[in-house]
């Protein structure tokens, strides 16, 4: 039902996303799908990659701070107003999106990740709004989705 999104706190200088790739990039780590996000001196880089425990401890023995937190992979028909139905769901379930960001398929389907106020409510919403979910296996796989 939910997926390990991994989080790196990154100093917001050149060279410094880079590094980070080249750290999963050795550890044979896809990166699925990303954020960034930039203050003056720091970024915060979420990401959907195909093994976020061994991305983690890849990064954190490279001297990153990183964490993983569950979020939803909603998977979203491409049809006008769709968007809109979905921020409804949540919105009747008195559910507070924290931050989405979409996430790539080869599909025909639109996707996206979704960090919420209480993600079990969220899937709940989701569920009974008879919109579905990619599964982590779907999403980390190197024959799912992406």
């Amino acid at each position: 039902m939910f997926v390990k999104q991994l989080s790196v706190f990154i100093e917001n200088r050149k060279g410094r996303l880079e590094d980070v790739t080249e750290v999963l990039s050795k550890s044979g780590i896809n990166i699925v799908s990303l954020s960034l996000a930039d203050t003056n001196e720091y970024g915060l880089l979420r990401m959907i990659v195909s093994d976020p425990v061994k991305a983690k401890e890849s990064l954190r023995e490279n001297g990153f701070s990183a964490t993983l937190t569950d979020v939803l992979a909603i998977k979203l028909e491409y049809r006008v107003g769709m968007l809109k139905d979905l921020l409804s769901l949540f919105s009747e379930a008195d559910i507070n999106i924290e931050y989405m960001y979409a996430l790539a398929t080869g599909l025909q389907n639109g996707s996206m990740i979704a960090k919420t106020s209480d993600p079990q409510a969220a899937y709940e919403a989701l569920k009974k709004g008879n919109i579905e979910l990619y599964d982590a296996q779907t999403v980390y796989g190197a024959n799912g989705i992406i």
